[in-house]
């Protein structure tokens, strides 16, 4: 059932994200429980489940945002743009605290935060972030915003075959940290291979490569258990087991399946596509 409905007149609600939950706090506190959503204004708007209301607006972007996270602590909010720049904002304060723009003049599509050691590769703080945009380049980041700072730690580029067609009509540049091994992020996309690449950023290298069927549209990689959902344009979603292993592919969707996401516990996955959102039990999680 619908519990929760925020509407904003006349703007398109590019991307969202949920606030995470405190650490060592389960099931979360409603009065905790906030959405964070990026619109096509470039403005930033917060809003309280619990209240249901908006707690807050900010205009960090000039152009609509493409890609939008919590970080871990859920003290800040890094949001991306279609002009490829990104923000670094405080929903305490409203402030926007850094601009980046590394990957200016291509669309944000991915922003993923996760925990790390205080000094893990050599940097301090205890916030790793990662950022994708469409022309297959990836930026690793280690932060200590309390302090200030905001250190570049990778800078991944991926090749492709020459094409005539633009960005918007090849397939999505998408990377995720790996739950389930430390200091290595997967990478899909268009590119020379259809594949799934994982990569260390301890070695700085290509660790080793999964084979497709065909270029991802999505991805998500499952927090309990080694291994990851795949989507794809022709209906297609897998569920690939990790680092190998036969996959299982699952039909149902109506159109290109567009987004994965893997809840909290690892035992359900959300799938969407054109008009369908499907919800799988995994009885093997």
């Amino acid at each position: 059932e619908l519990v929760v409905q925020f509407q904003v007149l006349n703007q398109s609600c590019q991307c969202l994200a949920w606030k995470p939950r405190p650490v060592g706090l389960w099931p979360c506190p409603v009065e905790s429980q906030h959405v964070v959503a990026g619109y096509s204004d470039g403005t930033v708007r917060v809003f309280s489940i619990s209240r249901t209301e908006m707690e807050l607006k900010m205009h960090p972007h000039a152009a609509a945002l493409t890609a939008i996270a919590y970080s871990s602590d859920g003290e800040m909010i890094l949001s991306g743009g279609k002009d490829g720049i990104v923000a670094v904002s405080s929903p305490r304060t409203g402030m926007t605290i850094h601009v980046l723009a590394d990957h200016k003049g291509s669309p944000i599509t991915v922003l993923q935060c996760t925990r790390k050691q205080y000094h893990d590769f050599g940097v301090e703080g205890g916030e790793l972030w990662l950022a994708t945009s469409s022309d297959r380049r990836v930026s690793v980041w280690g932060s200590d915003w309390l302090q200030d700072k905001c250190e570049l730690l990778d800078w991944l580029s991926f090749p492709a075959p020459a094409g005539p067609e633009g960005l918007d009509s090849l397939p999505p540049s998408l990377a995720a940290f790996c739950p389930w091994e430390h200091g290595v992020l997967v990478y899909v996309g268009f590119g020379m291979q259809k594949e799934a690449l994982f990569y260390s950023l301890r070695k700085k290298q290509v660790l080793r490569k999964i084979s497709l069927p065909a270029f991802a549209t999505s991805l998500s990689l499952s927090p309990a258990a080694p291994f990851m959902a795949i989507g794809f344009c022709d209906r297609l979603l897998r569920l690939q087991p990790c680092p190998a292993g036969d996959p299982q592919d699952y039909t149902g969707h109506d159109d290109t399946v567009h987004l994965c996401r893997f809840a909290p516990s690892g035992r359900r996955l959300l799938t969407a596509s054109h008009s369908a959102v499907l919800v799988w039990e995994l009885t093997g999680a």
